[in-house]
């Protein structure tokens, strides 16, 4: 194994660390705005989470449709590498400024720019391109409607309409969404078939039981308010669960791609090697969770507090949305932005109260640094490839 292929993997290593923290705000802003639970409790949950994805998560779309970014003849490990230093430094770049931008895209704009300055933009691939860009757009708009939707449920006078409404959407979700079917060759099939295909069965479950155990306690304020403090464990760790599961897997595909530019042990495509190579799974799952774990407070301010005010139901509304998701994206192999989702699903919520109880302000400058992240990380992997070039001349 080469020392530059060492290298880039402790880099990618890092930059998933730096993803943890980077994008841990996504997981407990809500979490943490409503009080439900400490700071440090609530980075707790989410890392245990991220970290569990890895026994759940073991199809490995998004990290083909990452590795697949770039013409498999135009990956080279000085690519790769350029684009990690850059999704790297614009990282740690908004994380100082308290900018929730994405770290996906920046990984995938910093793989692309530096192929473009290696072998013009022959080199990269159109469909991955493109599912990532039209992604930009839909995560946060689905985010936010399926937030406005749950919202409109859980916010139903009526006990019995609210049950009925829960029952009727999910087990048409069920019935009628095209989850792929877990592979029992990969072992764990029973958490893959509850958190994957019956996800939306199993949270639907969850909130109808605590609803009628309410219920029969007789509904008053007080209780209410506990039972979605409760019920808001349970949907930041579903998005939690979603966030390891969709984060984690852009790091495998970059690690999986320098491996196979190097025929790493003959390996000669992403598949095999995500397959074989079981360590990068268990790395790239462990530096997120670790990274969530050391927190990231600036970016919590932004998504907890200045979007909008959040309640605790209106808490378990974002996350529950933000999850769903997120495990829909995954199943489509779709490398969508956490930050994006959360962020949409925050804002229908919000909506819902009412247009203005958004701060709309600071949604068009979030928008901004979505829109920007990607050239911008282009731009720089294309300029410190244009330096690595020269220097090794």
């Amino acid at each position: 194994m080469s020392i530059l292929l060492i290298v880039i993997i402790l880099l990618a290593i890092i930059f998933d660390f730096i993803n943890g923290f980077h994008d841990a705000a996504n997981s407990i802003a809500t979490v943490v705005s409503t009080k439900v639970l400490t700071p440090f409790q609530a980075v707790a949950w989410a890392a245990f989470f991220n970290f569990l994805a890895y026994f759940v998560f073991k199809e490995h779309a998004v990290a083909n449709t990452v590795a697949n970014t770039v013409h498999k003849e135009f990956i080279t490990l000085p690519v790769i590498l350029s684009g990690i230093i850059a999704a790297i430094c614009w990282n740690l770049f908004t994380w100082w400024y308290g900018i929730p931008s994405s770290s996906s895209h920046t990984l995938i704009g910093g793989f692309a720019g530096a192929a473009v300055a290696h072998a013009g933009f022959g080199s990269i691939d159109a469909a991955s391109i493109y599912k990532t860009l039209i992604f930009i757009i839909l995560a946060p708009l689905i985010g936010m409607i399926i937030s406005m939707f749950i919202t409109i449920i859980t916010i139903q006078k009526s006990f019995w309409l609210r049950i009925l409404l829960i029952i009727v959407v999910v087990g048409t979700c069920v019935m009628f969404i095209p989850f792929k079917k877990p592979d029992p060759a990969k072992g764990f099939v029973f958490l893959g078939l509850v958190f994957d295909r019956f996800m939306l069965l199993l949270l639907g479950i969850i909130f109808v039981a605590t609803y009628i155990y309410n219920y029969i306690r007789g509904e008053n304020a007080y209780r209410t308010g506990n039972m979605y403090k409760r019920l808001q464990l349970v949907s930041s760790a579903a998005l939690s669960l979603g966030h390891g599961g969709s984060d984690a897997q852009k790091v495998m595909g970059i690690i999986a791609a320098a491996l196979v530019a190097v025929k790493y042990n003959g390996y000669v495509s992403v598949e095999t090697t995500l397959q074989d190579a079981w360590w990068i799974p268990m790395v790239c799952y462990s530096a997120i969770a670790l990274g969530t774990l050391s927190g990231g407070w600036k970016i919590v301010k932004t998504m907890g507090t200045r979007i909008t005010k959040v309640t605790p139901l209106e808490g378990v509304c974002a996350e529950t949305a933000g999850a769903i998701t997120l495990f829909a994206a995954a199943n489509l192999g779709a490398p969508v932005s956490t930050t994006h989702t959360i962020t949409g699903s925050i804002i229908g919520v919000g909506a819902i109260k009412r247009l203005s109880a958004v701060r709309w302000g600071v949604t068009v400058n979030l928008i901004w640094a979505w829109v920007l992240t990607i050239p911008i990380s282009g731009l720089l992997a294309a300029g410190i490839y244009a330096v690595t070039a020269w220097f090794s001349k």
